[in-house]
């Protein structure tokens, strides 16, 4: 097998795991030909346009697969998303794609290109983390803004709380954003009120006449912030359920205003828009059949969305030189999730924070008229990554990828061009945290964290599954597939010596929500305890430079792999 030499990695060539390869040396020439033909397209559609093509990528929380586009289960589900299922209709549905298991690892993948475990970014970010993206990852937005578009980003980012990590520093031109996940709708006073949420708002509880430390409970942090590239960092609005509820809505308004700039200035754009859809609080309408908390944010937050965004790229006239991409990040919270959320299973077993196909296969959709065939529904694997890799292909960026790092992102532009068959993957690793969890190769998947002890301990676990006949990985088998064991530690060795070449980067962590220019007074003391305590015969923020050293806690995204 053909790794990429030296010098190869010198005349800068990007980076791919070591699986790729393999699959390249059988099917380069046939790709390249493929190649031609795709930039000979790209090429009339940006003389038509005078620009790149636009890109817009749009994903929102924990949905199974099947619970959109396909009207029957719908049905069955008790929700009605016409404007998501037109997405299907009118453009592509995806079969098989693939994210990572949680929240942050899977926006960390779309970020950057590369696999949670290669950033540090697999565990999930809650309050007061500590922890982000680092400022040496490199995003779709410095990647495409390199090459000449404007960036912006709204919603749920959830890649961090440290200065370095806000998507402004990242690459974007602007941002309206959230450290962290829909957690943040109950760390407010109404949530405290109803014992939602218990002790963060000390002063609406009776005095405890025994408590001793006053900084032990976090007194303030930033619900959303807002920042331009190069530009200060402000605070919006208060930490209020008043102001988590306008989010999506000021998301859209400035994404709105963002792409009419962009037009009017000949720049193509590339708008993440990631929206919160849903609050813990149960405080919205009921407005779907189901009356929960995930068909309610799919039907009357995303669906509605989707339509404004469709019909503004219409009103612009740029309708036919935008992409859009609209997928979950994962799938249901089926384990233990709140009271009246929605959440369950539906094709597949398993869902948020496990390896099952259940947790990181989920419902995906790209629309771009006269590009996309409408009703394509294409069999192929693609994974959350491929969309860096792609965007940049068809934004004229690839020369901006970096080359010192593995990039788990492919080219997919012939996927979505060419229709069916035309992947460029046929496995992916999805990883439990930062454990190899499992690997998929075509039809067939393998776990490496197995509930077969004794066989594991043998070195012939019951581990392998075939997924067309088993989609739910209910029935392992060991003598029908036995001949993929020596394959899939192939697969296994092979990435892992790669990892060798190119470590993985550990957790990047820090003071949270620094530089913040209008920060309150509880928030400026909660960074600086000395403060508070006045002079300690320690540094009281020595533990951050420890924090990576705690073991990988699974309850952060539960029930991994069971």
């Amino acid at each position: 097998m053909a790794f990429p030499t030296v010098a190869q990695e010198a005349a800068g060539e990007i980076v791919h795991d070591a699986e790729f390869y393999v699959l390249e040396a059988q099917n380069g020439e046939r790709w390249a030909a493929e190649d031609e033909q795709l930039q000979a397209r790209l090429a009339e559609l940006e003389q038509r346009f005078g620009t790149k093509p636009n890109l817009i990528h749009i994903m929102w929380d924990d949905t199974a697969y099947g619970d959109l586009g396909i009207p029957a289960i719908q049905a069955v589900r008790g929700l009605d998303t016409p404007n998501i299922n037109a997405l299907a209709e009118e453009g592509m549905m995806f079969t098989r794609m693939y994210t990572e298991v949680g929240c942050t690892p899977s926006r960390a993948a779309a970020a950057t290109g590369r696999m949670a475990i290669r950033s540090g970014m697999y565990n999930i970010g809650m309050l007061q983390e500590s922890h982000g993206l680092h400022a040496d990852e490199v995003t779709m937005a410095e990647v495409l803004g390199d090459a000449g578009y404007k960036t912006a980003f709204y919603g749920k980012w959830h890649l961090g709380d440290i200065e370095q990590s806000y998507p402004h520093n990242q690459g974007f031109d602007e941002a309206l954003f959230t450290g962290y996940n829909q957690i943040l709708s109950l760390n407010t006073r109404e949530a405290e009120q109803g014992n939602a949420s218990i002790g963060l708002f000390e002063d609406m509880l009776v005095e405890n006449p025994y408590k001793l430390d006053d900084t032990f409970v976090t007194k303030d942090w930033v619900m959303v912030a807002e920042g331009t590239k190069g530009g200060e960092t402000l605070q919006w609005r208060d930490n209020t359920t008043e102001t988590y509820e306008m989010i999506d809505a000021e998301g859209l308004d400035r994404m709105f205003a963002f792409m009419e700039s962009s037009v009017e200035d000949g720049e193509p754009f590339y708008v993440a828009n990631w929206p919160i859809m849903a609050n813990f609080m149960p405080i919205r309408r009921k407005c779907t059949r189901a009356r929960a908390l995930l068909q309610n944010g799919l039907q009357c937050t995303v669906d509605p969305m989707i339509a404004d965004i469709r019909s503004k790229l219409e009103e612009l006239g740029i309708a036919e030189n935008t992409l859009i991409v609209a997928m979950a990040d994962n799938g249901p919270m089926s384990h233990n999730p709140p009271p009246g959320t929605g959440f369950a299973e539906t094709i597949f077993r398993g869902g948020k924070g496990d390896f099952l196909e259940g947790g990181v296969r989920v419902p995906a959709f790209a629309v771009w008229p006269g590009m996309i065939e409408p009703g394509s529904l294409p069999g192929d694997m693609i994974h959350i990554t491929d969309l860096f890799t792609t965007f940049a292909s068809l934004g004229g960026a690839m020369d901006n990828i970096p080359t010192d790092r593995v990039i788990d992102g492919l080219d997919q532009t012939s996927l979505l061009l060419n229709g069916d068959g035309h992947s460029r993957r046929d496995y992916t690793f999805t990883y439990a945290g930062p454990m190899l969890g499992a690997i998929v190769k075509g039809d067939y998947k393998r776990h490496f964290i197995s509930p077969d002890p004794v066989g594991d301990a043998s070195g012939i676990p019951a581990a392998f599954y075939f997924l067309p006949s088993d989609p739910r990985e209910v029935q392992p088998m060991l003598t029908n597939l036995i001949h993929l064991k020596r394959p899939f530690n192939r697969m296994r060795l092979r990435h892992d010596l790669w990892k060798e070449r190119y470590p993985d980067r550990p957790e990047t962590h820090g003071i949270p929500w620094t530089g913040i220019a209008n920060a309150s007074e509880q928030l400026k003391r909660e960074q600086d305890p000395q403060l508070v305590l006045g002079d300690l015969p320690f540094d009281p923020l020595e533990y951050i430079e420890h924090l990576d050293e705690l073991p990988f806690d699974p309850a952060g995204d539960p029930n991994l792999g069971e």
